[in-house]
């Protein structure tokens, strides 16, 4: 365990990394490798700044004048518009506000409701494995709108999708294995089918190019507290395709969403564009947070971000193989580029895994155990350098043959 053959070319590659810059806009500990940016990502040092002028002049200063004279009654627009283009969406079409499972469930309803109650549209689709949360979502929806949900592997949704169907949950990225969902295909395969793709790109948003747009995806959401960097809680996104827009009928209808929200009436009037996409009155704090973090993506291209993320896990799956015993800790992620998003899972002996993590954290490696026997570890190319996965493997394997002794 004294030769680390690979280190050195760590040191190489974070001396030529184009994004190695980033890392100083973050708040991280250098005798820490921070990994867990799939679930939590790291503070940028602005967003404390930001929200103390929030607390202290906006609200403490200005209060109730804030909605106007500190723009606080448009923030969801315009912080819509920052997070847009890291998504690959045209202007008007993302909007900010609530949790991810609540613009699910906006977006799944609106789905079926777009089929102008054609009742021979009654099956929502979802994948398999997909995070608990979406399947309970899909069931929910499924129940207001007299639909029945299929659960079906995500890769075989194209095939699965038929005159039944009205829309299909998908996650873009498998939150258990980091699989990449070939969302283009499954997309056109819906349409051909009849049906609207609604998609949750939780954890594809700020790692990988999305390309809501050019793929012609209906409806989308997604967290931002993951690769974007939100804070915890930070309010999700809800993406809904322009030429919808007039059609989204949301299942949640709050003054916010209204056409004229001061005028208190009696009547739901939903708003133009993806405003209608609000419900009530959104979190100030949490999504100024937001705003202020989303700072560090000026001027940052998807695609060099996507470049520096394979160039991570390309390099730690080629430390694992270095220096972890054999069938110790196995691959469960892709290892093709076309099939892998921002994070690497191992599979470690059920009975083991969770105390391995434990022990991880102990030595400064930051990543997280998934039930039964997954080791997940999210590499967020803002901030990670490849000294830190390369510190990760070496450490994983000094655990592993540890606890083998």
């Amino acid at each position: 365990m004294s030769d680390r053959p690979l280190a050195g070319e760590a040191a190489a590659r974070d001396a030529a990394d184009p994004l190695r810059a980033l890392r100083a806009a973050f708040t991280v500990d250098d005798a820490v490798a921070y990994l867990d940016g799939n679930s939590l990502g790291a503070l940028p040092h602005g967003v404390a700044e930001r929200l103390a002028h929030v607390v202290g002049h906006e609200w403490g200063r200005l209060g109730i004048r804030s909605w106007t004279e500190s723009g606080w009654w448009a923030a969801p627009e315009r912080v819509g518009e920052r997070i847009a283009p890291l998504v690959g969406a045209g202007p008007g079409q993302v909007v900010v506000g609530d949790s991810t499972s609540v613009n699910l469930f906006k977006a799944v309803v609106a789905a079926v409701r777009l089929h102008d109650g054609d009742r021979a549209r009654d099956e929502i689709l979802v994948d398999a494995t997909t995070f608990p949360t979406d399947a309970y979502i899909a069931r929910s929806a499924a129940r207001l709108t007299g639909c029945t949900v299929r659960a079906v592997p995500a890769g075989e949704i194209p095939g699965a999708a038929g005159p039944r169907t009205a829309a299909a949950l998908v996650n873009h990225v498998d939150y258990r294995t980091g699989r990449l969902h070939d969302l283009p295909a499954t997309t056109a395969a819906l349409h051909a089918a009849g049906a609207y793709a609604v998609w949750d790109v939780s954890h594809s948003a700020g790692v990988l190019p999305i390309g809501l747009d050019t793929h012609g995806v209906d409806l989308a959401a997604g967290c931002t507290y993951k690769y974007l960097n939100g804070g915890p809680g930070a309010p999700a996104f809800l993406y809904v395709r322009r030429d919808l827009q007039e059609r989204f009928d949301s299942p949640l209808p709050g003054w916010n969403s209204h056409a004229h929200p001061f005028a208190m009436a009696a009547d739901h009037t939903p708003a133009p564009g993806a405003t209608r996409g609000r419900c009530g009155t959104p979190d100030i704090l949490s999504l100024l947070a937001l705003d202020a973090a989303l700072d560090v993506w000026d001027g940052v291209r998807p695609a060099a971000v996507r470049a520096k993320s394979l160039a991570l896990t390309d390099f730690f799956l080629a430390c694992i193989e270095a220096y972890v015993p054999a069938g110790r800790a196995v691959p469960v992620t892709p290892a093709a580029h076309r099939e892998r998003g921002g994070q690497v899972s191992l599979a470690c002996p059920a009975d083991d895994a969770a105390a391995v993590m434990d022990e991880l954290l102990r030595r400064g490696v930051v990543g997280d155990h998934r039930p039964p026997d997954l080791l997940r570890f999210g590499f967020s190319p803002l901030y990670t350098r490849f000294a830190e996965a390369e510190r990760a493997a070496w450490t994983l394997a000094a655990v592993l043959r540890r606890r083998a002794t």
